[in-house]
This record gives structure tokens, C-alpha cells and sequence, in this order.
């Protein structure tokens, strides 16, 4: 009898365990080491034209979303007329980080689906993603007008998590000025 008894106490264990875990919080938030930092310095040359750059530097004066997406993730896809939608009412600029991605597909997309972005940077090699901390496409930034990143959102944004994260931190941040 305790032959059986045992796994079972384990299995049993290892089940409680796992639904402890999972009903503590959210288990898409990782939390990113930049929140209340200065975002990470980059130069990227932009995804239309190799020879100009965009970069760090151009993040500063205002608050702006850092949008972290590839022609290969659905996510990005699913996100993809919001963006639009706060680019048309001119709510934020957006700077894309175009990662680990093919620049013709890359162009092709913004071509056929509408370009959201101020500009897009193309990370080939995904080492400024890395440098970001970014575990998958899309993952969106807020920085403020001080290059302080102030919020990181992991997947599709869309109206409900732009309401509920990043409005709030930018009225906040309008009333401290």
C-alpha cells in the first residue's frame, strides 16, 4: 500500500504547488529590471534606410511606446490596428524595434498592413532586444520624457491594457509637471 502511497503524495504535492503559483498573480508578468531606469542606449539603423539610425536619443523630450515586433509573431499581428488607431489620433509617438526579423518581409508588412511607427529600427540579430530584456514579440515600452522606462506590457496591446496601464502613468505624470 505505501508503494502507491507515496507518488501520489508527491503527484498530489506537486499539483498544489503549481496551482499556488498560478493563482498568485499573472504568470505573463515578468518584471523587467528597467522600470525606473534610464531605457537602454541603441543605434539601430532603420528599417527603410540602412544608412540612417534611430536610437535612444530619440526617445527624449516626451513620453513615447518602444514596440517591440517581427512579421513572424501573431501577437504582433493581433496589436497591429490599435497601434494604428493611437498612431492615427497622434496619442503617443511609437518607435518600432523591428527584431530578429527579414527587412524585405519587414517592409513588405508595413506596406500592406499601414506603418504605425515614427520609425523603426531593424534588429536582425535580436542583440538590442536582448539588451531591452525582451523574452518574445511583442513587447511595448513606456518611456518617459526623461528616457525612463516606466512601464513594460508583454503581448498584444490593445484598448483594455491601454486604458488600464499606460493612460493612468502618463495623466500621472502630466499632473506632476
Amino acid at each position: 500500500m505505501s508503494r502507491y502511497l507515496w507518488p501520489l503524495i508527491a503527484v498530489v504535492t506537486l499539483v498544489v504547488f503549481l496551482a499556488v503559483g498560478l493563482l498568485r498573480g499573472d504568470p505573463r508578468a515578468l518584471p523587467s529590471p528597467f522600470i525606473g531606469k534610464p531605457a537602454p542606449t541603441f543605434e539601430l539603423p532603420t528599417l527603410e534606410d540602412p544608412d540612417m539610425t534611430i536610437g535612444s536619443a530619440d526617445l527624449s523630450g516626451k513620453f513615447t511606446l518602444v514596440n517591440v515586433w517581427a512579421t513572424w509573431c501573431g501577437g504582433c499581428r493581433t496589436e497591429h490596428p490599435f497601434l494604428l488607431e493611437l498612431a492615427a489620433n497622434n496619442t503617443i509617438p511609437i518607435y518600432g524595434i523591428n527584431w530578429r526579423d527579414q527587412r524585405g518581409e519587414a517592409m513588405r508588412w508595413l506596406q500592406n498592413l499601414g506603418d504605425p511607427y515614427v520609425a523603426s529600427g531593424f534588429d536582425a540579430d535580436g542583440r538590442v532586444g536582448i539588451d531591452w530584456g525582451v523574452y518574445g514579440a511583442p513587447e511595448t515600452f513606456l518611456v518617459d520624457a526623461n528616457g525612463i522606462v516606466v512601464y513594460k506590457h508583454l503581448g498584444p496591446l490593445d484598448r483594455q491594457s491601454w486604458e488600464k496601464e499606460f493612460v493612468p502613468r502618463i495623466e500621472a505624470a502630466g499632473a506632476a509637471q
